[in-house]
């Protein structure tokens, strides 16, 4: 009997082995940054650049760049159309000769902000065009994106972050992925935050751990961009 439960119990762990994706069992790293740059009243300049790995300091996954234009219907409601390129090596394991795919994408989204007592709600919609080079091959794919956010301040410094966001594929399978995240945040200066955070991705056929660190700049670029008065 112990034998044959000693055998069951190893064949169950090589089918668990076998059925998780390369680096599913590898807690990842996400370096992040992000800015809103206000340039006036109503406008403000996204900036974005993130990069991941498949091991928290090693094993290149990808890099996303992503720039857009802010238009600040009033402080709860924004809407930003811009443009991101990705650079992805889509193996985990490192291959001689192996050639990252490409990605450049337009998106559109719109922001709408609100206040639950202390709690504070971001609602995020996205749609997204990607145009994809994969080296031999090229494809067009559509996606849209729902992100729930919620921000508790616990003092005027710290704060806790959490959210989750929905990717529905508007071709082929439904179901893209779902990022569960949460995180704590400090409140270094007035425009200028860092949160350290645990990111739960999860796709049809895998699920991958990983932390964050993000950077969030936020200056008033407005005095650039007015000219200076002259003496008569």
């Amino acid at each position: 009997m112990i034998k044959r439960l000693t055998g069951l119990f190893t064949l169950l762990g090589i089918l668990t082995i076998h059925a998780q994706q390369p680096g599913e069992d590898e807690m990842g790293a996400w370096y992040m940054y992000f800015g809103s740059n206000k340039i006036s009243e109503r406008f403000s300049i996204h900036t974005e650049a993130q990069f991941r790995f498949y091991e928290t300091a090693s094993n290149f996954n990808q890099m996303l760049l992503r720039t857009g234009l802010n238009y600040h219907i009033d402080s709860n409601a924004i809407a930003t159309g811009g443009y991101a390129f990705i650079d992805t090596d889509n193996n985990f394991y490192e291959f001689e000769g192996e050639v990252n795919s490409k990605e450049h994408r337009i998106f559109e989204q719109f922001i709408l902000k609100n206040k639950v007592w202390e709690f504070l709600f971001e609602h995020r919609y996205r749609l997204e065009q990607r145009f994809l080079d994969f080296g031999e091959t090229t494809d067009t794919q559509h996606r849209a994106r729902y992100r729930i956010q919620m921000t508790l301040p616990l003092t005027n410094t710290f704060f806790l972050n959490f959210y989750d966001e929905l990717f529905i594929n508007l071709q082929d399978d439904l179901f893209g992925q779902n990022r569960l995240y949460g995180a704590v945040g400090v409140n270094v200066t007035e425009n200028t935050s860092v949160q350290l955070g645990y990111l739960r991705n999860q796709f049809a056929n895998a699920v991958y751990d990983r932390l964050q660190l993000a950077i969030f700049y936020n200056p008033d670029l407005r005095g650039l961009f007015k000219g200076k008065k002259t003496d008569q």
